[in-house]
């Protein structure tokens, strides 16, 4: 659902409504509604649930006739446990006792933001603390901090009880610090900074230094006892390293809450699974948020799938755009199938239109669920939930986000996502197997980036799906953006996972915004140019590292050698904005003279060996780009930030030369198309094709697949001719054609 800031960790038990032994989670793949039980919206509950048996049968019924094969329910903790130990899950079994009449799975979603009140009397020192020492008492929600030993053991019993009773599948949406509430009374929160949190972060930086004396040097301390330590609170014109050491505590701690959550679960019963999305993934968010951000790989590692939430019209005046929904989905996949993963789960993806108190979005179409849904399965995800089946009843969403009305009536919608749901059902095995293709570029992916200057640097809040957020994300999102059209595979890449073998495979690597980067990730990028790689980095590249200590030169930690050129200069440009002027002729597909748009800094580059050659130059006549080759790799090392200026500009001078670069750096796509967007999944020897059209008017393609012997048309079951390697077809404004490929 979308995110108003909640602390509970997603978990999600999928429970075999049928009877039997539950499948495992490589058997099943569920499309679901959240349905909770009539029309209360999560994570609320309506009373007397066995008084409602025939209007929730009813329900049940539609859903099931429309084609979904799953329903997503909640529990909140309040509700579910009322006084300690005393469990009540009524509303649960009510649901899985209807599902099973009608055929449904059901997928169980906890809410342990919204705590029993018997837990602030037992645990009176449990509240949530701002950096200003100021307590959030709960109204339902933030709930209690789980750093208080009592309050998390008093979860995870809560969590153990519902898996023996529910059985299949438990889930932490949005995982935060603090969820589900907004301390409007507090100018500057960030949590949480109560005395048990405090102590786990003195315990984690126990573990990182070998001791006190090495913490004191970090930090710029003279700390007598691990007691006196305390977490950052402030800008200084010293070193920033406590702030940077905070904010890593913070994403530690959240996947560690995750496990804690998934092995209670798993300890009662071993085939739940166990599963948690974000609200906003890493891409649009910042991990020096208040309310406490996560990792999106350091949650991944932690449960059997994790996703994200997806509200491409989520509020007003937002309607997200093609290339905005790919860079999220191809990001969620990212994370999703790194190191060999499973895959990834859409836990909420919108159904109609949002609502913020008076703020209404466009209209949610269709069309626009049509196409959702099919991108999101077109990039590997193993579970849609559509949020939500009923429009949310009360609070300041009231009358939003759902896929029928307030009063029961069907939607075009609700049939429309009810028929994917049934193409998906009859394909199970096909959609669980089928995996995304190798990708030959990958973006890098640098939470450090945002921690150049400490809090004197801290963004703006941007909301769960980046309303507001700054050159970070534009920096990433405008290389996306500029290469979408090519229809080429990219990934991202987090910079502390780059080694060898996660970059094996790869041919060009890009390298946004990198002014902060871990010393550990030099080295690797260093082997993979002189192995063979092309590496496509921006001004100020290694200006500091992990400590926030500045190189001695620039490109720093010795990536001056790789890049082949040094920074004599820098300066920011006029009204933060620059241009590059094209001067090398070694990028086919980009003449000489042209200009790229830059944005912030013009940094100024020297050539350090005859290997090296500027190719391109500001207004000023400095040189603004230099190439060069290492070992059997090359560069590109450009002195401002042009994906970011592509991202608010959207000059077409940028987008050709993003796309040179793949021919620079022999990046292929083996499927070629006309027009219009493709993408492909591998599941055994099938290839599943999906041909978006994203406009008003039909295309007719021409898809060229290197192999292709048989085509099927899913949705239609019709056969599709191919002539040539090649498949052709009509597809009508804003639809999608989904060709199964016998190679």
């Amino acid at each position: 659902m979308s995110r108003k800031i909640r602390v509970e960790i997603p978990f999600l038990l999928l429970c075999a409504a049928a009877a039997g032994q539950p499948p495992r989670a490589e058997d099943f793949f569920p499309m679901s509604v959240w349905y909770g039980g009539g029309k209360a919206r999560a994570p609320m509950l309506e009373r007397d649930p066995l008084a409602k048996l025939d209007a929730w049968r009813q329900d049940l019924k539609q859903i099931r006739g429309l084609g979904f094969n799953t329903v997503r329910c909640w529990i909140d903790w309040a509700s579910g446990e009322p006084e300690e130990g005393q469990y009540r899950f009524e509303t649960i079994e009510t649901i899985l006792q209807l599902a099973q009449e009608q055929g449904l799975r059901v997928v169980v979603q906890t809410y342990m933001d919204s705590a029993p009140a018997w837990v602030g009397r037992k645990y009176p020192d449990s509240l949530f603390v701002s950096s200003n020492g100021e307590a959030v008492r709960p109204e339902s929600a933030p709930g209690y901090c789980r750093d208080n030993p009592g309050v998390r053991a008093a979860e995870l019993k809560f969590f153990a009880a519902l898996a023996a009773r529910t059985a299949k599948r438990i889930l932490w949406s949005e995982p935060h610090v603090i969820n589900w509430a907004t301390p409007t009374y507090m100018s500057h929160p960030e949590f949480c900074y109560c005395k048990y949190s405090v102590a786990r972060f003195r315990a984690w930086l126990r573990k990182k230094y070998p001791s006190l004396d090495a913490l004191n040097a970090a930090w710029y301390r003279r700390y007598i006892s691990w007691d006196e330590v305390e977490p950052n609170r402030m800008s200084t014109i010293l070193s920033y390293r406590d702030f940077i050491d905070w904010k890593e505590f913070i994403a530690d701690k959240l996947g560690a809450d995750l496990r804690d959550r998934y092995e209670a679960v798993k300890r009662v019963n071993p085939r739940a699974v166990a599963t948690s999305h974000a609200a906003g993934i890493g891409l649009f968010s910042s991990p020096l948020w208040w309310e406490g951000q996560s990792d999106d790989w350091t949650m991944t590692d932690q449960v059997d799938y994790y996703g994200t939430s997806f509200y491409p019209k989520h509020s007003s005046f937002v309607d997200r755009d093609p290339q905005w929904r790919g860079a999220l989905l191809d990001f969620t996949r990212s994370f999703g199938f790194a190191g060999n993963g499973r895959g990834f789960w859409i836990g909420e993806m919108q159904a109609g239109f949002g609502t913020i108190a008076l703020n209404v979005s466009p209209t949610v179409t269709p069309q626009d669920l049509r196409i959702w849904t099919w991108s999101a399965l077109a990039r590997g995800a193993k579970a849609i939930n559509y949020y939500a089946w009923y429009p949310m009843s009360t609070g300041y969403e009231s009358g939003g986000f759902g896929m029928i009305q307030l009063d029961g009536a069907l939607t075009e919608r609700s049939r429309v996502a009810g028929a994917i749901a049934r193409v998906v059902d009859r394909n199970q095995k096909l959609f669980l197997d089928a995996r995304p293709p190798q990708a030959e570029a990958a973006i890098v992916y640098n939470p450090l980036s945002y921690f150049v200057g400490g809090r004197q640097r801290e963004t703006s809040y941007g909301g769960p799906q980046g309303e507001v957020n700054g050159i970070e994300r534009d920096s990433m999102l405008g290389i996306y953006r500029a290469l979408f059209a090519t229809n080429v595979p990219l990934d991202f890449v987090h910079i502390n996972r780059l080694s060898a073998e996660t970059l094996k495979g790869y041919k060009l690597l890009f390298l946004p915004y990198p002014l902060m980067i871990p010393a550990a990730s030099a080295a690797v990028l260093k082997d993979y140019v002189r192995n063979g790689g092309a590496l496509v980095a921006e001004a100020r590249l290694g200006w500091n590292d992990e400590k926030g200590s500045a190189s001695p030169a620039i490109p720093g930690m010795g990536l001056d050698e790789v890049m082949g050129c040094r920074e004599t200069d820098v300066q920011t440009g006029p009204s933060g904005r620059t241009t590059l002027k094209w001067t090398g002729e070694s990028l086919p597909g980009f003449a000489v003279g042209e200009a790229l748009p830059a944005r912030w800094y013009e940094e100024t580059l020297k050539p350090t060996g005859p290997q090296a050659r500027v190719v391109a130059a500001f207004p000023n006549g400095a040189a603004a780009a230099v190439m060069s080759t290492y070992g059997k790799g090359k560069t590109l090392l450009l002195g401002s930030y042009v994906g970011a200026a592509y991202e608010t500009r959207r000059e077409a001078s940028a987008a050709r030369f993003y796309a040179a670069l793949l021919g620079w750096a022999e990046v292929r796509s083996p499927i070629a198309t006309t027009e219009g967007e493709v993408r492909w999944l591998e599941s055994g020897r099938d290839t599943l094709v999906f041909a978006i059209n994203h406009g008003k008017t039909a295309l007719r393609p021409e898809i060229r697949i290197p192999g292709a012997n048989q085509a099927l048309d899913l949705v239609n079951e019709k056969p599709v001719a191919v002539v040539g390697n090649a498949i052709r077809g009509e597809i009508g404004p804003e639809d999608v054609w989904v060709v199964k490929v016998r190679r």
